[in-house]
């Protein structure tokens, strides 16, 4: 990374690690080690602040039917109550990620997820759509302070002798309150209606936000560092001038929109004919979740043998063929289909999030960034789409939005493979 003189280098954020503070010798450095009480303190903090944030951040996906079905909403505008909550988070990293490098990181963590909590504890109370999507807008808004600054801290704050094992443990967390908040939500609101399914969502984020904020160790390493707005500018706009760079940043929206639109979509199909499952049934789809976590493991393995091309190749291969046998009327080639689709898109995401870094020779902290609004865009575009298309034509017009995604996403990967044989045949 460039040196903070640049003032680019100034904003961090997930997927670029910034260069811990020097030391003077092994016995002067104050990070936190395996073993130290302050060590096992950050992993905790940070594991529950993961939890809150995506607990948070996907709390209406598991009410989408039951929403449509109190307020009379078509799947379209039910939607948009966990659209636009990933909406606001791509909006608001950069911005997040700058108040950070000037009020600190655990400041930054702590107001957003305690402000995130807070706007969650109004939402079931929310009179009409506008007034809960304008709530769950600006919720999105909030929760961007944690994903723009967790991993910043981490770097920071503990050893590198055992950074991975702490990164493993915060993504961890993003996994279970991914996971967790669809469940809690779906659960709760089957069982008493979707008021109920929000209110369980943010009294288990403003638990978990509580509990970072006691465990969480005081930043021993941070140093202020104020922003260059004029050098953060060149530094984006060389990024968006990258081809390569644009072709990951396309990669992981069109991998989202496919996310967004099945899993925004599949709940309507379930408790709908030919399958009429119950609310507390389908809502329990979401443990299919869990097959992300091996898929982006086996994303790593893959990639060393058959390259990042050759691993995208698999992923969009495996998600269209999901999609493709998600479309049959059997619930176990639906069931089949979405760990095809989850497997797929777990392994695109990895694949495409982690080249980021490693194209990016300077300003990787930037780069990772446009990654990150990317990707949730995508959420929001897909998400929406996908809605939209189920309200239409049911099933199949979901599946034809997301199929369309992962064709674009077959287009840039060729046009990647014959710009890099184009290349090879010339230094030949």
């Amino acid at each position: 990374m460039p040196p903070a003189s640049t003032g680019a280098s100034a904003v961090q954020l997930p997927g670029a690690l910034p260069s811990p503070p020097p030391v003077a010798s092994a016995s002067a450095d104050t990070r936190h080690r395996p073993g130290d009480r302050a060590f096992r303190r950050a992993n905790l903090a940070l594991f529950a602040a993961g939890i809150a944030t995506f607990v948070l951040l996907y709390s209406t996906q598991g009410l989408l039917p039951l929403l449509s079905a109190d307020l009379d909403l078509t799947p379209g505008q039910a939607s948009w109550t966990a659209s636009v909550a990933t909406l606001g988070l791509a909006l608001a990293l950069l911005p997040a990620s700058a108040l950070s490098d000037r009020y600190g990181r655990t400041a930054v963590m702590t107001a957003s997820m305690l402000a995130a909590a807070g706007i969650a504890l109004t939402l079931p109370f929310a009179p009409n759509l506008t007034t809960l999507v304008i709530l769950r807008g600006v919720q999105g808004a909030a929760l961007a302070g944690l994903p723009a600054t967790a991993m910043a801290y981490l770097a920071e704050e503990i050893h590198p002798s055992a950074l991975a094992s702490a990164m493993g443990l915060y993504v961890a967390g993003n996994s279970i309150g991914g996971m967790g908040g669809r469940l809690a939500s779906g659960w709760a609101g089957a069982a008493w209606g979707w008021r109920w399914g929000l209110a369980v969502s943010a009294v288990l984020a403003l638990a978990a936000a509580l509990a970072f904020r006691l465990l969480i160790p005081a930043a021993r390493q941070f140093r202020r560092t104020p922003l260059d707005a004029r050098a953060l500018a060149r530094t984006v706009t060389g990024h968006l001038r990258n081809p390569l760079l644009l072709r990951l940043y396309s990669l992981g929206l069109l991998f989202m929109a496919v996310f967004g639109a099945v899993y925004n979509t599949v709940g309507y199909r379930l408790t709908t004919a030919p399958f009429d499952l119950p609310e507390l049934v389908a809502a329990s789809i979401f443990v299919v979740y869990l097959v992300g976590t091996v898929s982006s493991a086996c994303a790593g393995r893959l990639v060393g043998r058959l390259g990042r091309r050759g691993t995208l190749y698999v992923a969009i291969g495996t998600t269209t063929a999901g999609l493709l046998l998600s479309l049959a009327d059997t619930l176990a080639a639906v069931l089949l289909g979405l760990t095809l689709i989850t497997a797929g898109f777990f392994a695109g995401h990895a694949t495409a999030s982690s080249s980021v870094g490693r194209t990016a020779t300077e300003g990787r902290a930037q780069a990772s960034a446009l990654y990150l609004i990317a990707y949730y865009l995508g959420n929001s575009l897909g998400g929406t789409l996908g809605a939209d298309a189920y309200h239409s034509t049911g099933w199949p017009g979901t599946a034809a939005v997301a199929l369309t995604a992962m064709t674009l996403a077959t287009g840039v990967t060729l046009y990647a493979t014959r710009r890099a044989m184009a290349v090879r045949t010339l230094r030949a």
